[in-house]
């Protein structure tokens, strides 16, 4: 995967930082899982309230929709606050 989504445009500061992450060590050669591995850390680090399991899915439901599907717009997400 090459395509590089504008992470400015993501709203949760958290979502951002997780894309913005997972396309940054994709592109320096880091295999998915360790990428997803990684971004599920940092979400953590985001929301220290969240399992494991929901930092897992939520992870993989912002790389599904910002970096596979390439979709616009904003995802299911988080509670935290978008600013």
């Amino acid at each position: 995967m090459s395509v590089v989504v504008d992470a400015s445009r993501i709203a949760r500061n958290c979502e951002r930082a997780v894309i913005t992450a997972y396309q940054e060590l994709k592109q320096v050669g880091t295999n998915d899982v360790s990428a997803f591995n990684s971004c599920t850390t940092l979400y953590r680090i985001h929301h220290p309230e969240a399992s494991v399991n929901e930092a897992r899915r939520l992870v993989s439901e912002w790389i599904d929709h910002h970096v596979v599907k390439e979709k616009p717009g904003p995802t299911v997400g988080c509670d935290c606050v978008k600013n």
